[in-house]
């Protein structure tokens, strides 16, 4: 498969086929594809909710300015952060470090430490700016496996995160939303399936040094 390709053939779907359904293998390709995702210092501060249940999405596109995609998709992925980040996140990710790769202890305590007092003195605004930004490059890396195999998606900004977050109850989980990922089929008559992609040439946005 030719990647250059299937990036050519993706697009922000605008108008989903809803009597399409992703497979239980997509899906399991995308669960694992978010957690795989390349993420600062390895900490997974992200939590991916995935909505099937169309009634509970159709309460969603009146918060997402009337953007059917949110309840024609097959499935609605919101990417959400923690509402908190502590050493309590950096704790389990050492303990995941010790667990999964026989890793001494007494090796990763300075690692461990400096981390701990990285994340004490960041104040709450900075930790959520950096949680925010970590859950663009797990939308990027989400976009980018859904062209591979052949899963069209809409990356959404266009929504209201507190109304959101009120209807799928996410501050009891201690979440906020941050990203909407409609996932799903194109229909037939999306008029901008077929459109050329329009991008500068490579002459004006590369540099090579």
């Amino acid at each position: 498969m030719n990647i250059i390709e299937q990036l050519q053939w993706r697009y922000a779907t605008k108008k989903f086929d809803d009597s399409h359904i992703l497979s239980a293998e997509q899906l399991s390709t995308i669960k694992e594809a978010f957690n795989l995702t390349a993420l600062s210092y390895g900490l997974q501060t992200l939590k991916l909710v995935i909505i099937a249940d169309k009634v509970q999405r159709e309460k969603l596109v009146s918060h997402s300015y009337g953007q059917r995609q949110v309840a024609d998709a097959s499935h609605l992925l919101v990417l959400c952060i923690q509402s908190e980040i502590d050493e309590t996140d950096v704790n389990q990710h050492f303990d995941n470090i010790v667990e999964i790769r026989n890793t001494p202890e007494a090796l990763l305590e300075p690692f461990k430490n400096q981390l701990k007092t990285t994340i004490d003195n960041m104040p709450k605004t900075k930790k959520l700016d950096w949680a925010i930004r970590q859950a663009y490059i797990a939308l990027g890396n989400l976009m980018t496996v859904c062209a591979i195999e052949k899963i069209d998606s809409c990356p959404m900004e266009g929504f209201n995160p507190e109304a959101i977050d009120k209807v799928l109850q996410l501050n009891s989980k201690g979440l906020k939303s941050v990203l909407l990922l409609p996932v799903g089929k194109r229909a037939k008559d999306d008029m901008f399936a077929d459109l050329k992609k329009v991008r500068k040439p490579l002459s004006q946005t590369i540099i090579e040094l």
